[in-house]
């Protein structure tokens, strides 16, 4: 099963807090590492700022980072959220990346639950 971080889960697991620590230990416990990342997502979860962006770099580098967004991802991602009338594109390629059978860590389970209403087989996780 393939694990897919939001940008809301790249900056929680990113701020070093005691409850981060231990999300980022089950997930390795559970056999889940290293997750995927769509890279859209850094757009998100990132300032742009090497200071500032420190912390989520350190934690991207362990992650599998979806560079490659091709036409089937992209319009199966459509799809999704023409049919959740929600979400932004964003979140809509990580749910499309976490089919089939996979889970979304996310900070905004409204959004992303709506479109895996609608996706094959996909769990969100709320962190």
């Amino acid at each position: 099963m393939v694990l897919v971080l939001d940008a809301g889960a790249v900056t929680f697991l990113s701020s070093r807090r005691q409850l981060a620590g231990e999300v980022l230990q089950a997930i390795q416990d559970e056999g889940l590492w290293p997750p995927v990342v769509p890279s859209p997502v850094l757009v998100e979860c990132l300032q742009g700022d090497p200071g500032e962006d420190a912390n989520a770099n350190r934690l991207l580098t362990s992650c599998d980072i979806v560079t490659e967004i091709d036409e089937g991802l992209a319009r199966r991602a459509a799809w999704l959220r023409t049919r959740a009338r929600r979400g932004s594109a964003v979140d809509a390629l990580v749910v499309a990346c976490a089919e089939p059978g996979g889970s979304v860590l996310t900070g905004d389970p409204d959004d992303i639950g709506a479109l895996a209403v609608h996706a094959t087989d996909v769990l969100v996780e709320r962190i």
